[in-house]
């Protein structure tokens, strides 16, 4: 089980991007891809989860509030990959964002906790500029 996480850079403060979580191993759309992100000196944060588009997960997606209406999740399933486009980015988004997966259908929960997720893929860099 691999996850690769990518697409981080710089831009300016309002600004977009797109990060991309790219799976091998392993079929993506079968389970939940979640995305978090580490703000130097803080704690990792969770930002948004994708259910598994299968049967009963429907593909439910949760966000953080801090997060609404700015930040989209989406599936790719033919690149077997989850993108996380930012829009309206500001220097609160500066951060390592990484996306996990705990292999289950369902996201864990709306409140999207760290230690619900046990594979990890290795962080991608955002960095925004005021």
């Amino acid at each position: 089980v691999q996850l690769q996480a990518s697409g981080g850079g710089l831009v300016e403060s309002g600004g977009s991007l797109r990060l991309s979580c790219a799976a091998s191993g392993f079929t993506l759309d079968r389970y939940a891809i979640a995305w978090f992100r580490q703000a130097p000196g803080k704690e990792r944060e969770g930002v948004s989860c994708i259910a598994s588009s299968d049967g009963r997960y429907g593909g439910t997606i949760y966000y953080a509030d801090f997060v609404k209406g700015r930040f989209a999740i989406s599936r790719d399933n033919a690149k077997n990959t989850v993108y996380l486009q930012m829009n309206n980015l500001g220097s609160e988004d500066t951060a390592v964002y990484y996306c996990a997966t705990d292999m289950i259908g369902a996201c864990r929960s709306s409140d999207l906790i760290e230690d619900e997720y046990n594979y990890w893929g290795q962080g991608t860099q955002v960095t925004v500029s005021s």
